[in-house]
């Protein structure tokens, strides 16, 4: 029996993500309190996969995700879903809104219904909990008046939903990843996409070099976002989604061109890309990220991607990769 972990408890919306994979039957599932908990989990044995979100289509990405998958030792996406998310502020039996004086959600939950909250509870305090299922236990618990969840989670926790559709943009989309130990990647499809992040010198031009690479190759980059190297002042991971499979060779070469052209790379998967939403129910180290060892850092040696050992350490890379053996 296969061993998945989820950002818990039961009724978020990674839950309900997880269970519409065929994965998930038959399979043990294991709430986190954290994302980054289940992707610990992974790392030590504990699970065979994690379903985490990775980017809400108002919000962006989302950054303890992006921060936990470049740390060591490395992971990678194997599939991707995407759910509709619909929230409802829901309460204790009896309560009314004018009775709410305060209110917890996950903080991208808070965000995307920011304003109908302004509106609606302007004098209500907002807290953030771990996750909008754990805020609705919260309330049921005692400790808070109101959550703001998904609405499943007042029937599991035995909440009234005083409010129904209070996101601030009806068409918001998360989008979750199942996330394994390196393994040779699904087979390449019609519709592929290749996750992947990188950290370059900082120098004039330098992220303009990495752009390069992937349009002189027809590669669409379909979102790019940076976050900072933790202990690193000034130092930051590009994440980068490109459509594409590490198998094809446009993608394989843009690859290698970037494990000599960057200072690190991580590859973090080629997975089929989910085409349409499903439909929602009611302290890094300085080796960070260098491929198993192939290429090095620093700004010698031809960091350019010009140096003769960097041609070779890119080419032994992208045979790992494409084996499943690095990352």
């Amino acid at each position: 029996m296969s061993r998945l972990a989820f950002l818990g408890p039961r009724a978020t919306f990674a839950h309900q993500a997880l269970l519409r994979l065929p994965e998930s039957q038959g399979a043990e599932l294991l709430p986190c309190t954290t994302s980054t908990g289940a992707l610990t989990a992974v790392r030590t044995g504990e699970a065979d996969a994690a379903l985490v979100p990775i980017e809400n289509s108002v919000e962006g990405g989302v950054p303890a995700v992006m921060d936990a998958l470049v740390v060591d030792p490395p992971l990678v996406i194997a599939k991707e879903t995407q759910l509709a998310v619909r929230f409802a502020l829901m309460a204790r039996p009896g309560a009314a809104l004018a009775d709410i004086r305060s209110v917890a959600s996950h903080p991208h939950g808070e965000a995307q219904t920011r304003h109908w909250l302004a509106a609606n509870l302007p004098a209500a305090t907002v807290l953030m909990s771990s996750s909008t299922a754990e805020a609705a236990a919260q309330v049921a618990r005692g400790e808070l008046d109101a959550s703001v969840s998904a609405p499943v989670a007042a029937s599991v926790h035995g909440l009234e939903i005083l409010a129904d559709d209070i996101a601030d943009n009806a068409a918001a989309v998360t989008r979750f990843v199942l996330v394994r130990p390196p393994g040779p990647p699904p087979a390449p499809t019609a519709l592929d996409r290749t996750t992947l992040a990188a950290t370059t010198e900082n120098r004039p031009g330098a992220l303009l070099g990495v752009l390069t690479e992937l349009a002189v190759r027809g590669i669409d980059l379909t979102r790019i976002e940076s976050r900072p190297i933790k202990g690193r002042r000034d130092e930051y991971w590009f994440h980068l989604d490109c459509t594409g499979h590490v198998a094809q060779p446009a993608m394989g070469e843009a690859l290698a061109a970037l494990h000599r052209r960057c200072l690190r790379v991580r590859y973090l998967g080629s997975y089929p890309r989910c085409a349409a939403p499903d439909a929602a129910p009611s302290g890094e180290n300085a080796n960070l990220g260098h491929g198993g060892g192939h290429g090095g850092g620093g700004h010698s040696n031809g960091v350019n991607g010009n140096g003769g050992e960097r041609f070779a350490a890119a080419a032994a890379w992208l045979d790992g990769v494409r084996a499943g053996t690095l990352a």
